[in-house]
């Protein structure tokens, strides 16, 4: 969850949604509030730098497509937690385009790379040579030469112009958009559902993303690369997907997967066009080693600006709070809210907006925000010594707990949607309301990230005992295998260097 904007909840919580089921239903009770380092030169082993470089804004400057990608830009950054920065991880991004560009249908063009630091796992293209790939996407990959099937399928949208057929739809969305951003009183809200509707749009057709696997493959043999790895990374993909389903009501609208079907046919495909250059497993460099070497270290999950998850707790140093949900419950932390889901159709949503009047919370429930409010049971009460406030609201088939806390001038709200009638409302409530607190300044400083961590297996080691390092998931066995491309029959030897997720 990101730190709240400083919009004034008068004005901006004066409509609310309708009310839906479960964690739907908790999105109805209330509006929502709310140096670029990119790698800009082509990779050139062994040739010293210019003395008068070439950099995008100049090239591009006279450039239409790029134009196109400039005004989308900021906006897509905006929506997946702006830039991911670390000279090594960028250098090798840079390096893997470098050597895909110098066998693209236009070396000509020049791209601008951006990672984004977000745990989606995505990647995609915007016309004149915008590159995105996410940290996330990073994460996954197990070696350079996956990363290049990505970055290559990509940039063949680019030299394929789809993005210009892209454009032509993308006209037909303006009103839309402008509607989107005047409606939307949350700058993070609005700027996210925009971002959305642009990749809506980026989902290409079946036939461009067909052509574009087809170039990208042959852009990696010619670039040294292992052919099979579009297909092998489009496996691992999907594999992922699966994993991460556990949670069904899981907002997939920013993941690869959704703006890029993926099909039997697609790897089939892949693997197909890969044999042009030999048998799988005997041509092209995969790049292990360097890749693992650039992304030691890379953060991995939630950022510090959004808070951390761990286990059944949320914790966010900066704000300095900290909250439990019952054994069984899952937490999403998505940018503009908290959710948590769990037995008997459970669910609660955790979001702060800004207090400027400072009127009582009383007052501040009652203003309009919440849907099916019942006045009657508003109340005034003290949470480990925070003033706070609670009501009950009736909507259709649910019953919903109202709960909010004022810590300065900002006001935290949690809401608890269970079906109607159940009996569990109270309880669990309390339980969210009993364990909310301010963390201590020495523990607020004491959370750090998670974080990929390239360890050497040594003697003795299995992947039970390494993935017994892992942190930040119960199902630690299972992501050790994702991240690391590896089977159920897999096995390590002394020496394998391997992921594991640590702080």
């Amino acid at each position: 969850m990101n730190r709240t904007t400083g919009t004034d909840p008068q004005s901006s919580e004066k409509s609310s949604g309708v009310s839906l089921r479960a964690a739907s239903a908790l999105a109805g009770m209330l509006l929502l509030v709310g140096c670029q380092s990119v790698i800009e030169q082509t990779y050139e082993p062994k040739v010293a730098p210019s003395s008068t470089p070439q950099i995008v804004e100049e090239v591009q400057k006279n450039d239409p497509r790029a134009q196109v990608g400039a005004r989308e830009h900021p906006r897509i950054v905006a929506s997946y937690g702006g830039e991911y920065k670390d000279e090594r991880t960028e250098r090798l991004v840079a390096r893997i385009t470098g050597a895909l560009t110098a066998v693209s249908e236009n070396p000509n063009q020049s791209y601008r790379i951006t990672i984004l630091n977000s745990p989606a796992i995505n990647a995609f293209a915007l016309p004149g040579g915008y590159l995105y790939v996410t940290r996330g996407l990073l994460a996954l990959a197990d070696d350079a030469s996956e990363v290049a099937a990505v970055l290559s399928h990509e940039m063949a949208h680019v030299t394929a112009n789809h993005g210009i057929e892209r454009q032509q739809r993308e006209e037909a969305e303006v009103i839309a958009s402008r509607v989107v951003s005047e409606v939307l009183s949350s700058d993070l809200a609005g700027k996210q559902a925009l971002a959305r509707g642009k990749l809506r749009l980026a989902a290409f057709s079946r036939n461009q993303e067909l052509q574009a696997d087809v170039i990208g493959v042959r852009m990696l043999g010619e670039a040294g690369y292992d052919p099979y790895s579009a297909a092998r990374f489009l496996d691992a993909m999907a594999a992922y997907s699966r994993f991460s389903s556990v949670d069904p009501d899981s907002d997939q609208s920013l993941d690869f997967l959704s703006s890029h079907p993926s099909a039997p046919q697609r790897v089939d495909l892949a693997r197909r066009h890969a044999r042009a250059f030999g048998a799988e497993g005997t041509v092209g460099d995969r790049g292990r080693e360097y890749y693992l070497a650039g992304i030691d270290g890379l953060l991995y999950g939630d950022s510090p600006q959004e808070g951390y998850v761990r286990g059944q707790t949320f914790l966010h140093g900066k704000l300095g709070i900290r909250f439990d949900v019952p054994s069984g419950f899952q937490i999403d932390n998505k940018a503009e809210a908290v959710l948590a889901t769990g037995p008997g159709e459970v669910a609660i949503r955790f979001d702060g907006v800004a207090d400027t009047q400072r009127r009582s919370l009383t007052d501040y429930i009652a203003s309009g925000w919440v849907t099916g409010l019942q006045p009657d049971t508003i109340r005034p009460i003290t949470i480990n010594g925070l003033e706070a406030a609670t009501a009950r609201a009736s909507a259709e088939r649910w019953d919903f707990d109202v709960t909010v806390i004022r810590i300065d001038t900002q006001i935290y709200r949690f809401l608890t949607a269970v079906p109607k009638g159940a009996p569990s409302l109270e309880p669990m409530a309390e339980v969210l309301r009993a364990s909310f607190r301010r963390m201590m300044p020495q523990e607020a400083a004491a959370l750090k990230p998670l974080r990929i961590r390239v360890v050497t297996a040594k003697p003795g080691d299995t992947l039970a005992t390494l993935s017994a390092r892992m942190m930040g998931t119960d199902r630690k066995l299972d992501l050790f295998r994702l991240i690391n491309a590896m089977q159920v029959t897999s096995t390590v030897k002394p020496g394998d260097r391997v992921k594991i997720i640590s702080e």
